[in-house]
Parts: C-alpha cells; structure tokens; sequence
C-alpha cells in the first residue's frame, strides 16, 4: 500500500486539480490523506460547512483522512513559520511515500506559500513529490499526464457538487478540460493506442521521484 498525502491551501483544492487521480489511488488501495492548511471560511459556522464539504467529497473519492489547520485565508505569508511547523507535525503523523501539493509559480499567493513550504518538508520527508497544476498556475508544463475513465470523472463530478458553497465551482467547464487536457499534451499516435475510455486527464509536475532497483533483495541474499 502507497502512502499519499496530498496538502492543499484551501478546501476544494484538491477535488479540482486531481480529483480522478485521487480515487484511482484509492482503488488501487492506497492509503489517501488531504490536509487543508485553511478552513477556507472566516467564521466557525462557515469552516464547519466547508468542512463538511471536504468530507462528503473524500467519502465520495475514496479519501482515508481528512484534516485541517487553522490558517486564515490570505494570511499565509505572515504564517510562514507556523505552516512549516504545522507541516513537520503532518509529515510525522504518517510518513507519506507520495505528496502531491500546488505547482509553486500560481496566481493565488496562498497557494505559492504553500508550494513552497511543503517542497520544503517533503523534499527532507518523503520519497515522491509532485504538482498538481490548479486553474491559477503560471507556465505549468507537465511531466505527468494521468488519463483517468469516465467513472473517474464521474466520480470528480460528484464530488465537486458536494462544494454547494462555492457557487463559482462549474463542474461543466472542469469536464471539458479534462477531456480536452490529454489531446492537449499528447501527439494524436500516442492517444491512438489509449485502453478503450481512458479520454480525460489530470497534469502533473514531477519535482522529484525516487526508484530503487528491482533485484535488491536478491543481491543482498546472495552477497
């Protein structure tokens, strides 16, 4: 079983970017955590609706472990040195193989803080980090194409409906760029010979992916 960790500025995050690659990890059996660094809300009453959000579209995705920190939204610049605190204790609670996070060059100043500070902890934490490209990301080019099913966009959508607060959410528009994204990064030949339904996609940025070699165990036994 893979350990993930995906970290996120702000709930919902992580449903609009990988949403179909979570569930895949999911079905794969691997052990799925989001941690949102903000409740997304000002008010208790409305962190605890966003909350509730992240938690129905988790159960929907197939996500293990949902948390959250306290971190106000736009305030991440002056929280600097509590968010690397905050994150040291994330990546202790269960040391994650693999931790998806924003791609650092973004619109959205919450989300550069966060890149930044997670490349940070998981480059010292764990073995396999990527970006996941956000509508708000500068000059992404991507090392990772995923190529999801329609069940797993199905699902996506599904979960992104469970965000009734964010009326700006358009679930029409995230459907047709995931089906275009693929045709988008892939020459037409390689496409071709997709698996029957594989029409959508996720981006992904490689920052760094470690592999060991296969024979390991049985040099050291012969040795």
């Amino acid at each position: 079983m893979t350990d993930v960790l995906i970290v996120v500025a702000h709930p919902d995050d992580a449903e609009i970017a990988m949403g179909m690659r979570m569930g895949d990890h999911a079905l794969n059996g691997d052990h799925v955590r989001v941690h949102c660094l903000s409740p997304g809300a000002p008010n208790p009453e409305s962190a605890e609706r966003r909350r509730s959000e992240c938690l129905a579209a988790g159960a929907l995705l197939g996500v293990a472990e949902y948390t959250f920190s306290k971190i106000p939204d736009n305030e991440f610049v002056e929280r600097r040195v509590e968010i690397n605190r905050t994150l040291f204790r994330v990546f202790g609670e269960r040391r994650p193989d693999v931790v998806y996070t924003h791609f650092p060059d973004d619109q959205h100043l919450d989300h550069r803080i966060t890149a930044d500070e997670v490349t940070t902890v998981a480059l010292r934490e764990a073995d396999n980090l990527y970006y996941f490209r956000s509508p708000y990301s500068h000059s992404f080019e991507p090392t990772e194409v995923f190529v999801g099913t329609p069940a797993l966009l199905k699902a996506k959508a599904e979960a992104l409906k469970c965000f009734a607060s964010q009326k700006q959410l358009d679930m029409d528009t995230f459907t047709t760029l995931a089906t275009m994204t693929h045709r988008q990064h892939v020459h037409h030949r390689v496409v071709e010979r997709f698996p029957p339904g594989h029409n959508c996609a996720e981006l992904f940025r490689t920052a760094r992916k470690i592999h060991f070699a296969a024979h390991a165990e049985q040099e050291n036994s012969t040795s």
